[in-house]
Parts: structure tokens; sequence; C-alpha cells
């Protein structure tokens, strides 16, 4: 074996190929067809989107772990392990399972002619190569980046999730929302469903729908949720049933029902293969978690964990933040990546925050703080802003300017998540 241990393998992986992103599938349909000439008939959910993706993904896994089905699932970025990326029945693989998996890989890569692979194409291979091999009822993949070009479109979905469609990764993606949902779209596949779980659903979803011959169905048109009684509970329909008096997902914010209807609809779509009954989809929306998604860690002050990263994201942040009661301030604690609109992100939070606290983000693609800290003074001249060299100083800096009943809010990305998950906060 080339390395003995997990992080070896991920250290030498990023250096290995030229760039960090390539997108195309040639590299590494030739390299999965390697390892696997032929695949084992397994039904295949993937998830697309600019927001939501994540919460999607953990909903259909909730749901079809507690309906008794094997599952395995492909999600990214992790937070604090890299094995979060990898899961079979539930739980995260091991480091050993992934080493394997590396190990294979690489083999394959160099067999005839030598392939180049990036940090991101390895690890979606390695989760595709445990997956064929435990061979689980069901396999939900997340992609990365876009969708038509990205790793898991080399595997056939069965059905499609498309969710919410935004401004983000404009240097792959496009500038626009159309462009952008354009490239998402590339995930659907003739003669099967997918689903648009978003209300504002771009023209060209549409359109390559129909140029492919996939089957589109879109929220508010052919499936819908709307609240139950006493906004504790909300019903679903679609054009061929109903599901009334479900429990509000575990997960917080309307934008979760869009997400959650979204993945009922992809339910409906897989009972001839995957058979869920109304009281295994209670349990998977009630017993849904995913860490990072308006994360509330109790304390004084309480800490809120959130990785909204881009503008509708911060907005979603901003509705969760108005419909919970403070009995303070809220203050934030912010590193972004250097890549993003971050005046338009901003711009959506800034009416909520009372101190901005800005963190260098000492990762490749980092922001630093003085260039986030003027672009809130372009916003507004009069808000208050401290620096800090990195995200440690700045959580510290506001847990001790901090006021009983106030909020410490973490966000602007995975990173900074990851770097207050690590302070054990």
């Amino acid at each position: 074996m080339r390395f003995s241990s997990l992080p070896e393998w991920l250290s030498w992986q990023e250096g290995l190929h030229p760039s960090m992103i390539e997108l195309g599938l040639e590299r590494v349909t030739e390299v999965f067809k390697r390892l696997h000439p032929s695949l084992a008939p397994i039904p295949v959910i993937t998830v697309a989107g600019t927001n939501g993706k994540g919460s999607s993904v953990a909903l259909l896994e909730s749901i079809y772990q507690n309906a008794g089905y094997q599952t395995g699932v492909y999600t990214s970025p992790h937070i604090l392990r890299y094995n979060e990326r990898i899961h079979l029945n539930g739980e995260e693989v091991s480091d050993s399972d992934i080493c394997e998996a590396f190990e294979r890989i690489d083999q394959a890569r160099l067999q005839a002619e030598e392939i180049s692979l990036t940090y991101f194409e390895f690890g979606t291979l390695a989760a595709l190569d445990i997956f064929y091999r435990a061979k689980p009822d069901v396999m939900i993949l997340e992609v990365g980046l876009g969708g038509r070009l990205d790793v898991v479109n080399i595997i056939d979905a069965d059905v499609a999730l498309i969710t919410s469609i935004g401004i983000d990764h404009t240097a792959w993606l496009g500038n626009d929302r159309e462009t952008i949902a354009k490239e998402k779209a590339g995930i659907m596949r003739k003669d099967h469903p997918v689903i648009f779980s978003s209300p504002d659903m771009p023209n060209s979803i549409e359109e390559t729908a129909t140029s492919i011959g996939a089957v589109l169905y879109q929220r508010g048109r052919d499936f819908d949720w709307n609240k139950g009684a006493g906004y504790a509970s909300w019903d679903w329909t679609s054009n061929n049933q109903q599901r009334t008096a479900l429990p509000m997902p575990s997960l917080r914010g309307n934008h979760q029902l869009d997400n959650a209807a979204g993945v009922l609809k992809v339910v409906e779509c897989l009972a001839n293969k995957l058979a869920v009954n109304q009281q295994q989809i209670k349990a998977g929306l009630l017993s849904v978690t995913v860490p990072g998604r308006f994360q509330c860690l109790a304390g004084d002050p309480m800490h809120i964990l959130d990785v909204a990263h881009n503008e509708d994201s911060m907005a979603c942040l901003a509705e969760l933040l108005n419909g919970q009661v403070c009995g303070g301030n809220n203050v934030a604690v912010l590193g972004m990546l250097e890549d993003k609109a971050h005046a338009e992100a901003l711009a959506v939070m800034l009416p909520e925050i009372t101190h901005w606290y800005i963190a260098d983000l000492n990762v490749p693609r980092g922001a630093k703080a003085e260039k986030l800290a003027e672009v809130l003074r372009n916003l507004d001249s009069h808000v208050a802003i401290s620096c800090f060299s990195d995200v440690k100083q700045a959580i510290e800096q506001a847990d001790a300017d901090a006021e009983p009943g106030d909020r410490v809010i973490i966000f602007g990305s995975f990173y900074t998540v990851e770097f207050a998950m690590q302070l054990g906060i």
C-alpha cells in the first residue's frame, strides 16, 4: 500500500493533480471502468443544487434508514472528519476502508496509461467503490460542484433531485441563475424523474428536461406543502397521493419544508423499488440531523453555527434569527472564502448584527478579515467591526465582550464552522 494512514493519503492527493478542481468526466470514467467493469443494479438518487443539498441528502438517509433499508451516502465537504463524506447504513466508514479504496483507485489509474486525479475525484471514486462493493439498497449521492461535469454524474441517477438555485461558484458554473441551473440540470437522465424542490425554478431546468426527455416534477405544480393546524405539522400533496399531519422536520426553517417536500417526491418516485410507509417518513423527519445548519449550542452566550456562505443561505439564516426570541444582541463571528459574492451575501445579514468579529480564514482561497471589513463599511459606514488573524481569536473576543442574552452567530464558510467546532464550543 502506498500509504498507511488516511491523513497521508489525503496530503498526497492534494498535490497530485495540477489543479484542485478540474471539471470533466473522461478521466474519472476511465478509472471507474477499470475498477468496476460491470455494475450491480442499485437504485441511485443524485442531489444537486446551490443550497439545501446536504439537508435533502440527510432527510433521504434518515427516511430510508428508518424504513429499514441499507444506505450508501456520499456528501461533501466534511466539517471535522473526512469520513463524514462516506456513510454506510448511517455510519461513517472507517479510515481503513477509505485507505483500501484509495489503494484500489491508485492501482487502477496506473493501469496502461497513467491517469491523474484531483483530491475530490479520488474521494468520490472511493465512495462509489465502497458502495458498489457493499451493495446497499440505495445510494444517495450529493453533487460537489455543478452537476453536468461533477464526478458523481458518471453514475446514472434513477431519480435526480435539484434543490434551490442561487449565485455561487461563478468561476466554474456561470454568472446567472439560468446558466448555473443548466449545469445543475446535467444530472437528469432520459425517461427518469427529476424533482425541483424550490418554488422559483429557472427556465433552463424545464428546457433541459424537455431536450433530454426527463420527467420533470416541479414544486408548486406537481407537488407542494402547506402548514397544518397550529403550525406544528404540515401536509404534503402530489398529483398521485397525499400525506397529512406530518411532523415538522427537526431541521429548522421553512426552507427545510421545501427540501422535505422534494425528498417525499423522490420517495414516491422510487416507491416501486423502495416502499416507505407514513410512520417511517414521520420517524425520518423527526430524527434527521445535519451539523452546522442553524446548530444552536446552549450557554451564555448561546452560539449558533451555520455554514451559510452565499446570499440565499444567509437570507435563510437571517429569517431563522428573526424567528427565534433573543434577549440580547446578535454578534457575528465571520470567516469567508475569497471567491464568494461578499457584498450581496453580507447585505442580507447586516441588519441582524450589532457587532462583527471578522477573522482571516487561513485556508486556501480564504479571505482576509480586512477585505471583508471593507465590504461591510461600504455597505454601512457606521458598522461596528473588529478584525482578527484567525477564527479562534475572533470567537474568544466575541465571547468576552458578550452581554447576558447575546447570541454569537458563527458563519460564512464550512471552514469557519469547522474551526469553531474544533474549539469544543
